[in-house]
């Protein structure tokens, strides 16, 4: 089953710059190594939902009912978020991506991708968008259980586009392209969560 895998990680190359689709590897293991990678994250995916459903079975005889729904409600819609987040790059980001940084191409400059670093390269991208998509669930959630007032994510906008910018920078490992189309996704998903919290939160504290 890795071949189909493999070849569906490489329909955003594919889409992005058809001459470019065919990679290579340098060394004798690297093949065998990045197979091997692809068949354990799949793994790990295919396995997550029987392993959230087995500590769900543990933990939930020892919750009372309204921790039951909070619980539910934070792994429902965590898990939606991560999965839209996931989608949303493989789907938008990469071959936009993909197509910006293989534009350079030409005659006498002439891509070619290993299979290691570009497989590394989607894997920490589709990653990167997950764990992005999960802010506005995390901020409402702050809102909702009164750690921060509803406008709280507005007075301190400035200073939070700054750390969004750093968190980008450091989960695409520095690379500036990739830094730029994570870091604006995460603005508007800051925006939209803060909007939300403020719809939704609870009472304004006296400082507002």
């Amino acid at each position: 089953f890795i071949e189909p895998l493999v070849r569906l990680l490489v329909r955003p190359l594919r889409s992005a710059h058809p001459a470019a689709q065919r990679l290579i590897y340098t060394n004798l293991p690297e093949a065998f190594v990045s197979y091997f990678k692809v068949a354990l994250l799949a793994g790990l995916v295919l396995a997550f939902p029987v392993i959230v459903y087995q500590i769900w079975m543990f933990v939930a005889p020892g919750l009372l009912r309204h921790e039951k729904r909070v619980a539910l409600a934070v792994v429902g819609w965590g898990g939606v978020l991560f999965v839209s987040g996931v989608l949303f790059a493989y789907g938008v980001v990469l071959p936009q991506a993909l197509h910006f940084l293989l534009s350079f191409a030409g005659p006498g400059l002439t891509p070619q991708l290993k299979l290691d670093a570009y497989l590394t390269f989607v894997a920490r991208s589709c990653l990167a968008f997950g764990l992005a998509f999960e802010l506005p669930f995390l901020m409402v959630m702050a809102v909702k259980s009164g750690l921060l007032d509803r406008n709280y994510f507005a007075r301190h906008r400035k200073y939070s586009y700054i750390g969004i910018c750093i968190i980008a920078f450091l989960l695409v490992a520095g690379d500036l392209v990739s830094t730029v189309l994570v870091a604006v996704p995460l603005c508007g998903l800051y925006e939209a969560g803060g909007l939300i919290g403020r719809m939704f939160g609870g009472k304004q504290t006296t400082e507002e």
